[in-house]
């Protein structure tokens, strides 16, 4: 139990570098990069920005409602005295509060973009906790805002045991008491397997999501040697919430040695409840993750896998982990051509240097956060995307509807924005409000004229399937560009929707100014953007 955690942070002393220009890379990418084979194709491609309907006069796409500046690169080297790459920009909405986290900050803001806490070390977080490995900058942040509870989870976790091996990892997650963000916390470090092999597997990129009765993380494995698999955990929600020092997690790990690497890939999502009409009691949350037949894991076709996860929290827990679904979906290709390495893959205007393009990401197979879920009552639907190859040498996103009717599960829509003016786009996410409309936001470059930017486009309910009609918003155009050889881009962002109207996006990611490229090969910022959709209307109670 911490105390309110506005007197607590800044109180541990930070790491301090001696050198001004270090960026150090977080958490080193792990696993095979695969080379292009050439463009295979994709089927559901979108070519226009805004598909015209003959006879109807199409709604356009609203200007941001707020944008403000987020967190930045520099805040690290004020806060450690270094700068970091990749950023992995996150975050949630509240009632009253905006919270983000990258890699190694965060801050609280209102939400009216003024800065309430912040900006402040991960590690804070973890000031006087017994497991001390948790205060380290160790980073793969992520935050979330229970609306079920009016409760913050905040998480990072730990990598002391990357240079000890004999040293194990957790993840570790913080519980807001309250509603308010910079108040008192419950602390939980929830440890990993050990590796038969010696040492603790490393859960590398986590994911967490908001169930009725678990908190549900998924974290791709490394054992000390050649280990390697997919680990799903439910966390006690209930005793986490109250602060009970004796809640438990419940682990299920698919080694890649049993379980076939195209089923579980580089990751599975946790589904996120969005709105407040839970899911029916008991009823199994389903984990996604992606299939590409032309990547290097063995797939036959494209597809989405689905898992159900059951927990019912007895003394003895009872829980199951099954593949319930392959759902095979309109052919994409996510092996993009990069060189000279697999990471060199989206031209920036005025580099020249290949090895100084921006990774694209598409390679790993798996669908980027979140997996945003809503309980429609005569159905469920659950919204994900993932950056693809969408046209020749061209970045698109390809964004999904998978419902759930009866217990069976369907791809609902699906398609990939490219709309054909050599912009790329990737690097988003994806969310839907209480009538049904989606949104997506993204990254956005090309080598000419666009600068490292953030944009938006989104669809209404009634739309024809698979294409968003609404044209593009933009939250930030960028005016610099990044210079780090490490090509590093990332790795996810958050589309989120505000739990008050149920219908307010909001969404963050990094771009660059001039500013930040002068700073630093990786001068990074972050933005926040709100808007809304046209039509929607706060949902009456």
């Amino acid at each position: 139990m911490s105390r309110a955690l506005r007197d607590m942070v800044g109180q541990a002393p930070g790491e301090v570098s001696s050198d001004p220009d270090a960026v150090r890379e977080i958490r080193p990418d792990r696993g095979p990069l695969p080379a292009a084979q050439g463009f295979s194709g994709d089927a559901a491609v979108q070519r226009g920005l805004r598909p015209q309907r003959p006879g109807v006069q199409a709604a356009s796409i609203a200007a941001p409602l707020l944008t403000f500046e987020g967190l930045s690169n520099q805040d690290n080297f004020n806060l450690f005295g270094f700068r970091v790459n990749p950023p992995d920009p996150v975050g949630d909405v509240g009632p009253n509060h905006y919270v983000e986290m990258v890699n190694l900050a965060f801050a609280v803001y209102d939400k009216q973009g003024n800065l309430l806490m912040g900006p402040a070390r991960i590690g804070d977080l973890w000031n006087g906790f017994a497991v001390e490995d948790c205060t380290d900058p160790s980073g793969d942040p992520i935050v979330l805002y229970d609306q079920l509870e009016d409760r913050w989870i905040l998480s990072q976790f730990t990598t002391r045991g990357l240079a000890n091996p004999a040293l194990p990892f957790y993840n570790c997650v913080a519980i807001s008491q309250t509603g308010d963000p910079t108040g008192p916390y419950y602390r939980y470090a929830f440890i990993t397997q050990p590796d038969p092999d010696g040492g603790y597997f490393f859960p590398d990129y986590p994911k967490y999501g908001v169930w009725t009765d678990s908190y549900i993380l998924t974290t791709r494995d490394f054992g000390t040697f050649d280990g390697y698999g997919i680990s799903v955990y439910a966390l006690e929600k209930n005793k986490m919430l109250a602060g009970n020092p004796k809640a438990r997690a419940v682990q299920f790990f698919l080694d890649s040695d049993v379980v076939p690497l195209n089923l579980m890939g580089d990751g599975l999502l946790p589904p996120d409840i969005d709105g407040t009409r839970r899911p029916i009691d008991r009823i199994a949350a389903p984990v996604v993750g992606t299939q590409d037949d032309g990547g290097f894991y063995g797939a036959a076709f494209d597809a989405l896998n689905v898992f159900e996860l059951t927990v019912q929290w007895r003394a003895n827990p009872a829980a199951a982990l099954s593949l319930a679904a392959q759902l095979p979906v309109a052919a994409f290709d996510s092996i993009f051509p990069c060189a000279p390495t697999s990471r060199d893959c989206l031209p920036q205007p005025g580099i020249v240097n290949p090895a100084q393009y921006l990774d694209i990401l598409s390679y790993r197979q798996r669908p980027t956060h979140r997996l945003a879920y809503r309980n429609f009552g005569k159905h469920e639907a659950l919204v994900t995307s993932q950056s693809v190859e969408a046209l020749p040498g061209v970045a698109g996103m390809r964004w999904y509807e998978i419902r759930r009717s009866g217990g069976v599960y369907s791809v609902y829509q699906q398609g990939t924005f490219a709309p054909g003016d050599g912009v790329h786009r990737w690097m988003g996410s994806v969310a839907m409000d209480w009538q049904g409309n989606v949104a997506l936001g993204y990254s956005v470059v090309n080598g000419v004229s666009v600068y490292p930017g953030i944009r938006y486009t989104g669809r209404l309910s009634g739309d024809p399937l698979g294409q968003m009609t609404l044209g593009e918003g933009v939250i930030a155009n960028g005016s610099g560009v990044q210079t780090t050889t490490n090509s590093r881009w990332g790795d996810y962002t958050s589309m989120n929707i505000d739990p008050t109207d149920d219908c307010t996006f909001w969404y963050v990611n990094e771009y660059y100014t001039a500013a930040g490229q002068a700073s630093s090969p990786a001068g990074w910022q972050t933005r926040v953007g709100s808007f809304k959709l046209p039509g929607c209307a706060p949902k009456a109670d």
